[in-house]
């Protein structure tokens, strides 16, 4: 059986709550829509890193919630290579669980392509 080249594993993951304790302390870079907040920081590693806090407060439904991970995940699983070594962390607001899926991917890919140009510069 193949193993999955593509896949999210534990090192693209920001996963101890020092990790993200430290992108919110000390935040070098920010990217924002109406759904969407993402902050990061510089890491020592060649690879991003993402986490995600989508807050029961903003997005009441469980359902909603889990859709709203895997669609940040997946986008960012195909942008992560034009991404220079950051630590991520994604924020939902109030309205992002009302975006069907479709809409989702392009509010995120629009995040992805503003950080990667914010980085260039």
């Amino acid at each position: 059986m193949p193993v999955a080249t593509n896949g999210f594993s534990k090192r693209l993951r920001l996963l101890s709550a020092a990790e993200y304790g430290a992108v919110f302390d000390n935040v070098q870079l920010k990217i924002s829509c109406h759904q969407f907040l993402v902050l990061a920081i510089r890491n020592h590693d060649s690879r991003s890193r993402l986490g995600m806090v989508i807050a029961k407060k903003h997005v009441s439904n469980a359902v909603q919630r889990n859709r709203i991970k895997r669609q940040i995940r997946e986008s960012f699983r195909h942008i992560v290579k034009e991404l220079p070594g950051l630590d991520l962390v994604v924020l939902a607001r109030k309205d992002a669980g009302k975006l069907d899926n479709k809409q989702l991917a392009g509010k995120l890919n629009m995040l992805w392509k503003d950080m990667a140009s914010k980085c260039l510069r």
